[in-house]
């Protein structure tokens, strides 16, 4: 069987300033402890019913690999003109600053916006790790606009506008609620 490829493309070099996806780090912890606590309460349970074997213990393992690898989100991180996207098996890059379509279902309900550049690039990223990180909104937020002024993203195709009232109603509800005021 010939494994994955870990790279959809290669990754260039991340210069300047990077930013990352804050709650990254706390998700992550939680998918590895939810799938250890997976494996410990099955392996426990079958050793204290006398039905652990070497097959089921195997089987207890993968149960918890899949979980984790269910669980486990992607890391998203920026400089001034790249978005890098890695989930567990790839790694996707999208060059902000030349972006040819930013994609966010009509129905609003979708929790993935799809970003292609005019290289070939394409990336997804959760709506929430736009929402709760704003300085990693901003700057793709900048890299749209860059890419609308270089004219590779137009206007008329693309959801930044509505995306972006979104991101900025949620990013004033946040602040409103943690001033006590919302």
């Amino acid at each position: 069987m010939k494994p994955l490829p870990r790279s959809v493309r290669p990754v260039p070099e991340a210069s300047g300033d990077v930013l990352s996806d804050a709650g990254w780090p706390g998700e992550a912890r939680t998918a590895v402890g939810c799938a250890a606590l997976l494996l410990v309460v099955s392996v426990t349970v079958q050793a204290g019913t006398h039905h652990l074997t070497l097959l089921r213990a195997v089987g207890s393992i993968a149960l918890a690999s899949v979980l984790l690898a269910v669980l486990l989100p992607a890391r998203v991180t920026a400089t001034p003109d790249l978005l890098i996207v890695q989930d567990l098996w790839t790694t996707r890059t999208v060059r902000t600053g030349r972006l040819s379509a930013v994609a966010w279902p009509a129905t609003g309900t979708s929790l993935r916006v799809v970003l292609r550049d005019t290289e070939g690039g394409r990336a997804e990223v959760g709506l929430r790790v736009l929402t709760a990180n704003p300085a990693l909104w901003l700057r793709l937020e900048a890299g749209a606009r860059a890419s609308t002024q270089r004219g590779t993203l137009s206007r008329d195709t693309s959801d930044l506008p509505r995306l972006s009232r979104h991101v900025h109603r949620e990013a004033a509800r946040s602040v409103l609620k943690v001033s006590g005021l919302g």
